[in-house]
């Protein structure tokens, strides 16, 4: 990982960390729209850690037009929220469930109509 330099830090830089639950920083192209978004107020890339989050940096005077953007300038965030993913996460394994039983009962029942 890329050290803060003390140029950077006297020079009256911010830092953030950009995450992605579903790693969609993977993908080029989301990447770049994620950063353009960034780059309206005022962040550029320092880094890429992996495919879940990016290192962003300003000036902190590019605080000042903060109010006028039509989203969260200090977000850590982009794409699904970490709620939102787990939920979805735990819907697919609750439909996978009912999925398996139905079957499993489709099976069993044929199986005792047989005999």
């Amino acid at each position: 990982m890329t050290p803060y330099s003390s140029k950077d830090l006297a020079e009256d830089w911010e830092f953030k960390i950009l995450r992605s639950v579903s790693g969609k920083f993977r993908d080029p192209v989301w990447l770049h729209a994620a950063l353009q978004e960034e780059a309206c107020a005022g962040w550029v890339l320092v880094e890429k850690f992996d495919d879940s989050r990016v290192r962003l940096k300003r000036p902190a005077s590019a605080r000042a037009g903060d109010a006028a953007l039509g989203f969260d300038p200090r977000r850590t965030w982009v794409g699904i929220s970490q709620t939102r993913y787990a939920i979805l996460i735990v819907l697919a394994v609750l439909a996978g469930t009912a999925a398996l039983i139905a079957i499993l009962f489709v099976i069993f029942a044929g199986a005792r109509s047989l005999h």
